[in-house]
């Protein structure tokens, strides 16, 4: 039971966990790269549960290349704007993940609850993502971490409690905060940065991938909502 200076705080993943994004990302990095570097995407780091800081920085290390602050900035600058250009497109390609919206829509009506996002987005790249399959507006953005806030994944748990805390003066314990994300890097950023975790195996991550990482509880999708409820609001 949360106290009204203590209050759930749900912190979804984006990318396979509400929306599918038809490999729009790596459409993008075969766009600016070569505007960026000067040289042809050969290869894309991995992108599975991974912040943006990392994922360029390996990608860059795969060309070769010395993954300075700057290039890294510049990659990252250029990556928003071309999602932005592309939200029509994005739109057109993917989808809202069958559930998600009622999921989100259905925990908002909830006293007690807030939900942000934890995603290796960065903010702007996840505005246009979410605003893309009609999640504008239902999840405080002000309050989540991104994956230009720190490498570590684990690190954004933390950074977003503080956020949070700072926004609203509310306060969202260990006990109190709930991570929603469809990969192993999700369910260990949670147990590591002090969160429990839901998983939802609605990416390439089987729900026994999910369990054995340590999910405190796994869905096979967000389609049940009385399920999704009893995961999120458990404990």
């Amino acid at each position: 039971m949360t106290t009204p200076e203590e209050t759930r705080l749900v912190l979804w993943d984006i990318d396979h966990t509400l929306i599918e994004n038809r490999g729009f990302g790596r459409v993008v990095y075969e766009r600016i790269f070569p505007e960026v570097v000067g040289r042809p995407l050969r290869a894309l780091a991995d992108v599975h549960g991974r912040t943006e800081l990392d994922i360029i920085h390996d990608t860059l290390a795969l060309h070769g290349l010395e993954p300075t602050e700057e290039l890294v900035a510049r990659l990252s600058a250029a990556r928003a704007a071309a999602y932005r250009a592309g939200e029509r497109e994005l739109a057109g390609l993917g989808w809202a993940l069958p559930g998600a919206e009622a999921a989100v829509r259905s925990l908002a009506a909830e006293p007690g609850v807030h939900q942000s996002v934890l995603t290796g987005n960065t903010l702007e790249v996840a505005e246009v993502k979410l605003r893309a399959f009609g999640f504008d507006g239902l999840l405080d953005l002000a309050s989540g971490a991104y994956g230009d806030d720190a490498h570590d994944r684990a690190e954004l748990v933390g950074i977003a409690r503080r956020r949070y805390r700072d926004a609203t003066g509310r306060t969202a314990t260990e006990e109190t905060t709930v991570l929603v994300g469809d990969t192993p890097h999700d369910v260990l950023a949670g147990l590591r940065g002090g969160a429990r975790v839901v998983g939802v195996a609605t990416g390439v991550y089987s729900v026994a991938d999910l369990r054995d990482a340590g999910a405190a509880h796994v869905l096979a999708n967000l389609t049940d909502l009385a399920g999704v409820r009893e995961a999120i609001l458990a404990g």
